[in-house]
């Protein structure tokens, strides 16, 4: 390297050392000292003790980290599709010459800025099975189908039946999806109106102009929002830790991964073996996250190449 090029790469070196730093403090040391400690018997107050695979024999036989891995994969399924879905045809819609567009986009953001422990709270009023105002919305369809068919049908009593407890918890997360939908939005504005011309051109409708222009030129944008959902969905914690009073629900149907790993972490003091479900729970979003990067390869059209 010449002496110019020694300089140049020290100064570049000083100008990203605050995020060197913060990614050696806040997520390498993490991660390596979690590994280790994934192998240890630890509570924190005292010297971490190391047992091998232990930690790890224990999670094949511990029932309820089946439970909470079934329970986060369960809520993901559910809660992925229909947040991508929901906010690209929000932002569809946002980005059409409507009157008051303005207005309308920020109503749709604006729930993305309340903090998670006020959703927990507001959901878990408007989820309520006998005054919530879901059921109250529901109530007069239910009486009407009840008249209809002579059934005894009632809306469901949300966070306290398991069959509809984690449903309820996706519909809170759904209020929420403003997020991406400005990012849908920003994405919408690169598509060319020189496609769309030719697209009228040639006699396409609206869906067909979806299908074949919108949704192939945002497909980067559709692909970003899909692995922070994927990301985010398998580390729920606050909303539904806060809606169910522990993070369990009825039945432990509310039991999470990432609640699982605080409820051993900081109810039993075992670090160590919080350690390793924090540690498969990471190989589990790595994994998905490279397949999904896999499989998406040809279906996502960069501009320009």
């Amino acid at each position: 390297m010449t002496k110019r090029e020694r300089r140049n790469l020290r100064v570049g070196l000083l100008f990203i050392s605050p995020w060197l730093l913060g990614f050696f403090l806040t997520a390498l040391y993490p991660l390596v000292s979690s590994t280790y400690l994934s192998f240890t018997d630890y509570s924190v107050l005292s010297k971490p003790v190391y047992i091998g695979v232990d930690n790890y024999t224990d999670l094949v036989e511990d029932e309820l980290f089946w439970k909470s891995l079934w329970n986060t994969f369960y809520f993901a399924a559910l809660s992925i599709p229909l947040n991508i879905i929901m906010a690209l045809v929000l932002a569809i819609l946002l980005s059409t010459n409507m009157p008051g567009k303005k207005i309308f986009r920020t109503i749709y953001f604006l729930p993305s800025l309340v903090p998670m422990v006020c959703l927990a709270v507001l959901w878990q009023w408007m989820l309520n099975g006998r005054l919530g105002l879901i059921n109250t919305a529901l109530r007069p369809l239910t009486d009407g189908l009840n008249w209809l068919m002579g059934t005894n049908f009632a809306p469901p009593n949300w966070l306290a039946d398991p069959a509809y407890a984690k449903l309820g918890l996706v519909l809170a997360g759904a209020w929420g999806v403003g997020n991406a939908v400005v990012i849908f939005l920003a994405g919408l504005q690169d598509v060319p109106r020189t496609l769309y011309e030719a697209a009228d051109l040639d006699g396409c409708n609206f869906w067909q102009k979806t299908l074949h222009v919108t949704l192939p030129i945002i497909s980067p944008v559709i692909y970003f929002n899909g692995i922070m959902a994927l990301i985010g969905s398998f580390q729920v914690f606050a909303v539904p830790w806060i809606m169910t009073g522990g993070g369990t629900g009825p039945s432990r149907s509310m039991l999470f991964a990432a609640t699982y790993i605080y409820t051993k972490a900081f109810d039993s003091w075992s670090m160590g073996y919080a350690c390793a479900i924090a540690l498969i729970l990471f190989l589990i979003i790595l994994v998905l996250t490279l397949a999904a990067t896999k499989l998406s390869e040809r279906h996502i059209h960069y501009s320009g190449k």
